[in-house]
């Protein structure tokens, strides 16, 4: 199984550079360019992490779910969207299989899509999103908007500090 630190088999984040369609215009892996990069892969998560917790909470205020499980079905709808959407075009932009495109996002996508979550659904817990009992209650929406904000405002450092260490791709 490849990693994307560039240890094991040596297929991770090298093999990856490789395959890319698109250079790198020039810039590095630190610095300004690190930041905007990590602003690019927080946006791409906080898509997948909209749809999954979105779908989630729908799901679990109309159906009456205890806010536990609106959450954990939340998080889980936005690990698989997240990971969809990372997967998915890698595969189809390098030409990888499946198992080999997972292997080189797995680690970063799950530690930002886990910042994100937990912070989403902690804000969204705390602002009574899930406890409104209607996807057309007005607090159901603003729960979420404030939601992906914060979840958003977290998860960049962390996918930056990802970036530096070469545990997430960033293209």
């Amino acid at each position: 199984m490849s990693m994307t630190n560039g240890q094991g088999s040596g297929t991770g984040h090298a093999h990856h550079h490789e395959h890319h369609d698109h250079d790198h215009g020039g810039h590095g892996h630190g610095g300004h360019s690190q930041w905007l990069a990590a602003a690019h892969a927080t946006l791409h998560c906080s898509i997948g992490c909209i749809i999954g917790e979105t779908v989630g909470l729908m799901l679990g205020t109309t159906l009456g779910f205890s806010q536990l499980l609106s959450m954990v079905v939340a998080t889980v709808l936005a690990y698989v969207s997240g990971f969809s959407l990372a997967v998915f075009p890698l595969m189809r932009r390098t030409g990888l299989s499946a198992r080999a495109a997972f292997a080189a996002i797995w680690l970063g996508e799950a530690i930002s899509i886990g910042v994100m979550e937990l912070v989403m659904n902690t804000i969204d817990y705390h602002m009574g999103g899930m406890r409104t009992g209607s996807v057309l209650n007005p607090r159901f929406w603003e729960a979420l908007v404030v939601a992906t904000l914060a979840g958003f405002l977290v998860a960049w450092p962390v996918n930056a500090w990802l970036i530096a260490k070469q545990l997430r791709q960033h293209h």
